[in-house]
């Protein structure tokens, strides 16, 4: 019998590396080694109580059937009137879909605008399932080479210099994973403006949006309400990331479109995960988050100069997510065997740079602040113990 031949496609779209590493921190776990994890963008926080409480009232009442594709009308309207109380923007909750975790809404995203050969512009590094799903809808993804110079962003001279007449759109992410760098609302503006004199669509991922630290919490729709692309999700600062859920925030003309093709691809986000993320937005869950929050950025503090005093070079200092990005030329120019080595050596796990793109990606690494401070601290003696001097 003749074995069936996976697309095409399926040669560009990788696995993460860091999930053999992974895989082997799992076993070791099972045996009895201690891990100490920094390598998975989950925080160790559980779900609030009420998201949680919620959720459950939600299944005990028989809230499992199907909701229309765009989403509960509520939760819809309890996202607009989020914008309007915590920035000031006013959205219309017809514009805002409700979709399987954020990877869903940039799924309706790029297949509403891609045709096949279309470009977008990216960041190197920059989340890797972004050019994955750009190649899933036959697009072409470019990865512009980003450094500590720019804070690893994207700004106009980028635009201008990579656009051409195969370019459709261009994504950002704010904070950004795995650098944790933040545009502010002159940059996007910059950035915005330069996107629409080529009539093209500007894409912004804001799935970290309101873990920040130092800065006031932003939106790209303040920049403009109207004609632009705004990627959310209720994992990161509302900790649901198991729940699977997201939403977009759309220009009114691609409302249907986008409705039409959520009726296809998933028929609609999960019914309980919906009604419990009703409970995000209440005061007493709210709090919960801001208090998370303010552990996070302890974290941080603790970890950024730490990791510089191990011979890591952090060249800019993250303001938001929970992650750094960190050079680590000092200890070679293998970034993957460093990661293997360390998990070898000391329980601590992180991710390589190759897993967020080529650019310099042999010389850097990943450290999610997930663990408490007192977990950090363990991880930073035993590197200090075994890393290559």
């Amino acid at each position: 019998m003749k074995h069936s031949i996976a697309a095409k496609r399926m040669r560009d779209i990788q696995p993460f590396h860091v999930m053999a590493l992974l895989a082997e921190a799992r076993q070791r776990e099972a045996a009895g080694q201690d891990i100490i994890h920094m390598e998975v963008g989950e925080p160790d926080f559980p779900t609030p109580a009420p998201i949680v409480e919620a959720g459950i009232r939600a299944l005990q009442s028989g809230q499992t059937k199907y909701t229309a594709a765009r989403g509960l009308p509520p939760l819809r309207e309890a996202i607009a009137a989020y914008y309007a109380s915590r920035f000031g923007v006013n959205i219309s909750p017809e514009r805002i879909l409700i979709t399987p975790g954020a990877s869903g809404a940039l799924q309706l995203v790029l297949g509403a605008l891609l045709n096949p050969g279309d470009e977008v512009l990216m960041t190197d590094p920059g989340y890797p399932c972004n050019r994955h799903f750009v190649r899933l809808f036959e697009g072409k993804a470019t990865a512009i080479p980003v450094d500590a110079a720019t804070d690893y962003q994207l700004n106009r001279a980028h635009v201008q210099e990579h656009w051409n007449t195969a370019t459709k759109a261009v994504l950002l992410a704010t904070p950004a994973n795995p650098t944790g760098t933040v545009l502010t609302l002159p940059q996007l503006a910059d950035i915005h403006a330069a996107v629409r004199q080529r009539g093209g669509e500007l894409i912004v991922d804001e799935i970290y949006q309101g873990l920040t630290y130092g800065i006031p919490d932003t939106t790209a729709l303040s920049v403009d309400p109207d004609n632009l692309w705004v990627i959310n999700s209720f994992s990161k600062y509302f900790g649901m990331t198991g729940w699977r859920l997201g939403w977009v925030v759309a220009p009114e003309w691609a409302v249907e479109t986008l409705d039409r093709l959520a009726q296809n691809i998933f028929l609609a986000a999960s019914t309980p995960a919906q009604y419990a993320a009703l409970a995000a937005f209440t005061p007493e869950a709210l709090a919960i988050m801001e208090a998370q929050r303010q552990e996070l950025q302890q974290r941080r503090d603790f970890l950024l100069p730490a990791l510089r005093e191990l011979g890591f070079a952090v060249r800019t200092e993250p303001q938001g997510a929970f992650y750094l990005y960190a050079g680590s030329e000092r200890f070679g120019e293998d970034a993957q065997r460093l990661c293997r080595d360390m998990l070898d050596q000391t329980g601590v796990v992180f991710t390589p740079g190759i897993d967020f793109g080529s650019h310099q990606a042999n010389t850097h690494v990943r450290f999610a602040y997930t663990t408490g401070v007192a977990r950090l601290e363990q991880a930073v003696e035993r590197l200090a113990h075994c890393l290559p001097r």
